[in-house]
């Protein structure tokens, strides 16, 4: 141990006198150079994990007995294809040494892994899940394909077997349909932004009736880009229908769920997407003869129809159904005929009784009866109190009228006094 220091005597020996620092580097030394604990893997139970805006993640790995303080800076940290999270039974593989300034060893992670499952793995089933809450899964976010297609948009690497089938099974199915290749990296670190990409190219920039997104099998790891969020979200906000193609028939991926379509495997995303003119020939063929058929069932019916029109009475002899239009004729003429005359002699008999009333009513009727009419400048006079002495009035009788000068007129209260006197 090197440094500076003093001594004491303690039973006869001297005793060399440590600062702390230097039995901190002396046991960081023993540590560094202890072959095992520089490439060591540990086994525990994650707990108080914290990441810094650093990008330093701190944590805790522990097992029933015991407890190791655990650091991995940024540079591991990114490589992380999982989130970590308190309570995973992971294996942290890195080295072991001696924080100095608080004077405690820990384990400087620079790879971790989930126990019993890949952090491939981890990562698929944690962003699944996420996803899966968010509804990005769900069926009622799919789109129909189209029927016929005029153009395909693909979004594949340029070479390879997946363009080669693509081309030839669209190409034998539906000649006429236009392919259009955006070539991008199916794999690696820049894969992923560059699928997004192409996406997001056909449906701003050139814009196609479907698309398909694909690759060949691989492994987890070749096939990772097609699992990444940024590729999930572009085809989820892709308003074109995306078809999968992604690896085999037993590869399955985040971009397969999130998929208006899935293909087992690029020769069947291409039979998705096109028509097999072949089956549309013999489908035009029954619809041919099923509306020939048809055309003749229904000419036959129209035949039967002509024949029995023909045939009928009315054509044959049309003067018989002349003759039963007349004969309606001549009872309707007699019914109106019958029912005037029922009105006009309800009309006369409702004269004759206005009239009757009318000529009750009549002023004649009462000179006729021996009565008079007084009247007075040309207005009959109905009390004495519109007659004054000396007036000039004229009554009228049943065959003409006398001049005459009125006296005092007299009341019949007047007179009736009278009486009674």
């Amino acid at each position: 141990m090197s440094g500076s220091f003093s001594y004491h005597w303690q039973g006869g020996r001297e005793l060399a006198i440590h600062s702390v620092s230097e039995v901190t580097q002396y046991i960081k030394g023993l540590f560094e150079h202890e072959p095992i604990l520089n490439n060591i893997q540990v086994r525990g139970e994650l707990s108080n994990f914290k990441r810094y805006a650093s990008g330093h993640c701190y944590f805790t790995l522990k097992d029933a007995q015991a407890a190791l303080k655990c650091v991995m800076f940024r540079s591991s940290a990114a490589k992380l294809r999982f989130q970590p999270e308190n309570g995973m039974q992971i294996v942290g593989t890195g080295r072991i040494s001696v924080y100095e300034r608080d004077g405690v060893y820990q384990l400087y992670v620079q790879r971790m892994e989930p126990e019993g499952l890949g952090s491939l793995a981890a990562a698929f089933e944690q962003l699944k899940e996420r996803l899966t809450a968010e509804g990005l899964f769900e069926t009622e976010h799919k789109q129909p394909l189209p029927t016929y297609p005029h153009k395909i948009g693909i979004v594949t690497s340029a070479s390879g077997a997946v363009l080669r089938d693509i081309y030839h099974v669209s190409k034998r199915r539906w000649p006429a349909v236009q392919l259009v290749l955006r070539p991008v990296l199916v794999q690696g670190e820049q894969s992923a932004a560059q699928i997004a990409e192409a996406i997001r190219f056909f449906n701003e920039q050139y814009p196609v009736d479907v698309l398909i997104v694909g690759r060949g099998g691989g492994s987890l790891e070749d096939l990772w880009s097609f699992n990444e969020e940024i590729v999930v979200r572009a085809i989820y906000a892709s308003h074109i229908p995306v078809i999968s193609a992604v690896g085999h028939e037993t590869d399955f991926t985040l971009a397969d769920f999130v998929a208006d379509q899935r293909a087992a495997t690029p020769s069947q995303a291409a039979e998705l997407a096109v028509p097999d003119r072949r089956e549309v020939y013999r489908y035009v063929q029954s619809q041919q003869a099923r509306l020939q058929t048809l055309a003749s069932r229904e000419l036959r019916q129209k035949r039967l129809r002509l024949e029995a029109l023909l045939n009928h009475t009315a054509l044959r002899q049309p003067q018989l159904l002349l003759a039963d239009r007349r004969q309606r004729l001549d009872r309707a003429l007699a019914r109106l005929q019958e029912l005037a005359g029922q009105q006009l002699q309800a009309k006369k008999h409702q004269l004759q009784l206005t009239l009757d009333r009318l000529d009750l009513l009549n002023p004649l009727q009462v000179l006729r009866r021996g009565y008079g009419i007084v009247e007075q400048a040309e207005r009959p006079c109905t009390t004495v109190k519109q007659i004054k002495a000396g007036d000039a009035l004229k009554i009228i009788l049943r065959d003409g009228y006398v001049p005459a000068t009125a006296g005092t007129p007299v009341s019949h209260k007047a007179s009736a006094r009278r009486k009674e006197d």
